[in-house]
């Protein structure tokens, strides 16, 4: 048995929030239950030894309330030294926080009905829920409701506290264009057979150093059984998931081992008490399955505005600026997506225009280019994990390239994570970039990038092929916008990147093909160009 398993049997890990008081007053955390207040949403940052916590905050629906926003707002400003992130499960999070502080902002958040209950550990993370949910006409059906049940049935519930890792599931009413259930443990896909509205459901997503798909339970399932299903199968995994080896205690490998099929029977038989019904696949996402970008209109005539942060990152004065366009422009309400970008529903055409330009005058604006379909994990600054430098790196990267390519008709998905664990989902990006270290001459260590090209949870369904090669730290933006001037020179009209490269052959991009000759543009170049 791990330690952290012989940590959880001695201690209930929820209980953590009974503790955390205590921990506040003395200014001191149990160093040997430190790893549960991962319960709690919290963690130590790095460098540990100096105390600092980050902390995850999960946004039920993906939606909240300007008022929620702006508590948020000042919990960054008040303990986290001005810093707030939106993470690629839809949740915010805080960084530089100290133990004393954490009972307050509890406090605060649950004032906003926001909570941290399960945002880390090894139980239910927060439940991805299409951020269109309600919004755009080719919906099946709103997923709100489901995800409000799912999320309240599943999240903190003590008897899901102790699984064998972490666990993720998505919720999607517009299949055709998000294919973010590939990626989680359970993945429910609204869809139609003939009149009827229902639910494709897929199980073993997962990412990490050893990626997995998931794959069809070949069900169909009516909306009203959703959320026990979601719950027979969290149990199954619960209690039939591997322990020894953390490194494969997923729900990924009892899949693998087992097969959908036998999977099924399983949860059939020993979790639902009853079969369920045969069904045929949900439509499958075009391109990146990556967010509707922009301005959209809403199926009731108001539009909904997806505005691009830059890899997550809003500082206080931003978010509560956007609380306030939120009231003035729309209803009142934000969300938050999948892909570390935020979203101002019920917004009339009349007013489009000026709140696109209040949101360029935020560096917030929709962008249907690069930064809105770029993202980067925490990295080095913060994470304990990371072997490299991720968001400065990223956010200097985009906005170098993104003038150099308006031009750019087509999604194009740049994920890049510090390390081999995927937060930030490296394998499934038409650029997927992992970072390393590697010895250089002097003896030392430097920073350099793996690649993982043509990866999509859209249209191709399938994990990038890695690149023989590396791409060092300093050429990533050269690499980058060799790549993506290829891309537009020599493309078929309307071809999406994973089909261009899937037509010249993928060792057309390995980083000595497109770094070995001299670039048109050098890294110095571009930073001027």
């Amino acid at each position: 048995m791990s330690d952290i398993e012989a940590l959880k049997k001695e201690l209930p890990p929820f209980e953590i929030f009974d503790l955390i008081p205590q921990y506040a007053q003395s200014g001191v955390i149990d160093p040997e239950k430190i790893d549960l207040l991962k319960w709690a949403g919290v963690y130590p940052q790095r460098p540990q030894e100096d105390g600092h916590l980050m902390m995850r905050v999960k946004v039920p629906t993906a939606e909240l309330h300007a008022d929620a926003l702006r508590v948020v707002a000042g919990i960054a400003e008040d303990f986290g030294r001005g810093l707030l992130d939106v993470t690629d499960r839809q949740a915010f999070q805080f960084h530089w926080l100290r133990i004393g502080d954490i009972p307050e902002i509890l406090d605060r958040l649950d004032t906003v009905g926001l909570h941290t209950r399960g945002a880390c550990g090894d139980t239910v993370r927060a439940v991805i829920a299409s951020p269109l949910a309600g919004l755009d006409a080719r919906e099946v059906i709103d997923v709100r409701p489901i995800a409000r049940a799912m999320e309240g049935t599943l999240s903190g519930n003590r008897d899901f506290e102790d699984l064998p890792r972490k666990f993720k599931i998505s919720l999607t009413g517009t299949p055709e264009l998000e294919g973010i259930h590939l990626i989680n443990d359970i993945g429910f896909l609204a869809h139609r057979v003939g009149d009827e509205v229902g639910f494709d459901v897929w199980v073993g997503g997962g990412l990490g150093a050893v990626a997995h798909l998931a794959r069809r339970l070949g069900v169909f399932i009516a909306p009203d059984e959703v959320v026990d299903v979601g719950r027979a199968i969290t149990a199954a995994y619960r209690d039939h998931g591997y322990r020894v080896n953390r490194k494969k205690s997923r729900l990924k490998y009892l899949i693998k081992d087992l097969g959908p099929d036998a999977f099924r029977a399983l949860v059939e038989t020993q979790y639902l008490g009853r079969p369920l019904r045969d069904g045929p696949p949900a439509p499958v996402a075009r391109f990146g399955g990556s967010d509707v970008l922009g301005v959209n209109p809403q199926k009731d005539g108001l539009n909904y505005v997806v505005l691009t942060t830059t890899v997550g990152r809003i500082d206080p004065e931003k978010a509560r600026r956007l609380a306030d366009l939120a009231e003035r422009y729309g209803q009142g309400v934000v969300r938050t997506t999948a892909f570390q970008n935020m979203m101002i529903p019920h917004v009339k055409s009349a007013d489009v225009n000026a709140l696109v330009a209040e949101l360029q005058a935020l560096d917030l604006a929709p962008k249907a280019t690069l930064r809105g379909t770029t993202i980067a994990c925490t990295g080095t600054q913060f994470c304990r994990l990371a072997q490299t430098e991720t968001k400065a790196r990223v956010a200097g990267m985009i906005d170098t390239l993104e003038p150099l390519h308006t031009d750019l008709d087509v999604p194009f998905v740049i994920n890049l994570t510090g390390c081999s664990n995927a937060c930030t989902r490296y394998q499934v990006a038409d650029l997927g970039f992992m970072g390393a270290l590697r010895q250089n001459k002097a003896g030392g260590e430097e920073e350099v990038y793996n690649v993982h090209l043509a990866g999509s949870i859209g249209q191709a369904q399938r994990t990038g092929t890695k690149l023989r090669g590396i791409v060092p730290a300093e050429r990533l933006t050269e690499y980058t916008d060799r790549v993506l001037t290829d891309f537009k020179a020599n493309r078929a009209a309307g071809e999406s990147f994973v089909e261009y490269a899937d037509r010249v052959g993928h060792e057309h991009f390995t980083p000595d093909a497109v770094l070995g000759a001299r670039p048109d543009r050098t890294e110095a170049e571009l930073v001027t160009a």
